[in-house]
């Protein structure tokens, strides 16, 4: 199916949806929930939270759908969503995890080994950056781990360009300073 067939799919479902035709929610559910499963996953690896934040970002969207205009991609308004839920669900758990333990400390700033699994440097990532604040952590997964632009950052977050690239700039210090200061110990 084309992008376009696709968006005309999503903006007919909203429609029906908003009108309280629960069989074009369950529908927009189907064709987004790998995307929005995967973006979340970004932001929490307990497969308990996971599936809750899932959940959390597809009732967001069924009681924000009044706000939906069809003028812009269902999927980017579904992002949005995704993307402030993941940084509210951060900012509810404010509180530090554990530090890095050295060893992950040292793996991490080192480039990970040949024999390293993927899943596991993956690990590592999602671990340091626990460490940081969860605005910290939202520009760094927005920008290095999804991948996007600046303006894209921006436009998911609310925040002007200038604003993601000091954060970003931030981030990446206190992020260089945790793993150094882990590394030290």
């Amino acid at each position: 199916m084309s992008d376009s067939a696709a968006a005309d799919e999503d903006s007919a479902d909203a429609g029906a949806a908003r009108g309280g035709d629960g069989k074009a929610f369950a529908r927009l559910i189907r064709r987004h929930e790998a995307a929005v499963a995967a973006r979340m996953w970004r932001f929490t690896r307990d497969p308990g939270a996971h599936a809750d934040l899932v959940q959390e970002v597809f009732v967001a969207a069924y009681q924000g759908l009044g706000g939906y205009r069809a003028s812009g991609p269902f999927a980017h308004w579904l992002a949005v969503i995704a993307v402030r839920a993941g940084y509210a669900y951060w900012r509810a758990r404010a509180r530090r995890p554990d530090a890095l333990d050295e060893t992950a400390a040292r793996r991490l700033a080192e480039s990970p080994p040949p024999g390293t699994a993927a899943a596991e440097a993956g690990e590592l990532v999602h671990r340091a950056l626990a460490c940081l604040p969860p605005r910290d952590r939202l520009v760094l997964t927005l920008l290095y781990l999804e991948g996007r632009t600046v303006a894209e950052a921006a436009e998911l977050t609310g925040w002007s360009r200038v604003m993601v690239k000091v954060q970003a700039w931030r981030a990446r210090a206190k992020l260089r300073k945790a793993l150094e200061t882990e590394d030290e110990r």
